[in-house]
């Protein structure tokens, strides 16, 4: 969610970018012509900014992050959900315009995340497949990719879930979604698709999780983690073997930003969490909305959490890696 003013959407054409290095900066006044070069800068972060030593975070192993600026465009932020690919490839949504945003991370020589490569701007479309021209039906928070290629996009304040074909064609199908009242800034943050093309998962902000099926309906799953007191719901990611990744999210401004982050095995019945991550102000903490799991060839997983900053200069967009062993 954010509280940034109405952007109009023009473009039609995908916008190029690429860099390396950053630090905190003036937002650009207004978004870039078509089809110019944008330079991305992206500095390391630590995991405790008191504590350059810190590594870990119970049974979770910090393995690198980064915080990601552009001094060149306004369209590079509010990224608002996160899916991995390949190890590397990563896609995001911004809430601010419905921006498609793409990339690929480097690694360092001991495999920790160090920056970006072959990055991408891209507009999502409207309905009849033309650009959007209102932030009603732009607020793009949920973003998953179903196992033949279409994607889906939660949107939110118009509420609604559109399925994108993989086909390229640039007229968006609606898909069904949870049928329960949302207010306009409560609306579906977290979008995971099943690996076995089941169907997907919808967590909507207050916290009722729902599991969906194309062409069918939804159905709430009870059992599943709540938001504890003062947490909303901000995004849903699932694990190799089926298992949901439920991210909570807390800002109070005397305290800042909170996050955990718990992962289910079996999460439609007979539900077991595997391992729970807590992260408070102490540690790199922001706006994180964006989950995604990335399987390591030993089986552990790599985890990835990306913040939305909210056009906002005293926020951060920060890609951040953890290493974990599931347990047996």
């Amino acid at each position: 969610m954010i509280g940034a003013a109405r952007r109009l959407l023009t473009w039609a054409a995908p916008i190029l970018l690429a860099g390396c290095v950053s630090a905190s900066v003036q937002l650009p006044p207004a978004p870039l012509a078509w089809g110019q070069a944008v330079p991305v800068e992206t500095a390391p972060v630590p995991l405790d900014p008191a504590d350059p030593t810190a590594t870990a975070i119970g049974a979770f192993r910090y393995a690198g992050g980064i915080a990601i600026t552009s001094t060149a465009t306004s369209r590079l932020h509010g990224l608002s959900d996160l899916v991995v690919a390949s190890g590397s490839r990563i896609t995001s949504v911004s809430d601010d315009g419905a921006d498609l945003f793409t990339a690929t991370m480097t690694f360092d020589a001991t495999g920790r995340l160090a920056g970006l490569a072959e990055v991408g701007l891209r507009p999502l479309t409207e309905a009849d497949g033309g650009p959007f021209t209102a932030k009603s039906r732009s607020d793009a928070e949920g973003l998953s990719f179903l196992s033949n290629g279409d994607m889906l996009v939660s949107f939110e304040r118009e509420h609604r879930i559109w399925r994108y074909p993989a086909s390229g064609d640039p007229r968006p199908v609606p898909v069904p979604m949870p049928p329960v009242p949302m207010t306009s800034n409560d609306g579906m943050e977290g979008l995971a698709a099943t690996a076995d093309g089941s169907g997907y998962w919808v967590g909507v902000e207050p916290g009722s999780i729902w599991f969906c099926r194309l062409e069918v309906s939804c159905e709430p799953v009870e059992g599943l983690p709540v938001p504890p007191l003062g947490y909303r719901l901000s995004g849903l990611t699932t694990g190799p073997a089926g298992e949901l990744v439920i991210l909570h999210h807390s800002f109070i401004p005397a305290i800042g930003s909170r996050i955990i982050l718990t992962v289910v095995r079996s999460p439609r019945e007979g539900q077991t969490v595997l391992g729970r991550l807590a992260m408070g102000p102490s540690t790199t903490v922001d706006n994180f909305e964006g989950v995604a799991v990335a399987p390591r060839p030993n089986g552990d997983w790599r985890l990835y959490l990306l913040s939305d900053d909210n056009f906002n200069p005293s926020q951060r967009t920060l890609l951040l890696a953890f290493d974990w062993t599931p347990p047996k």
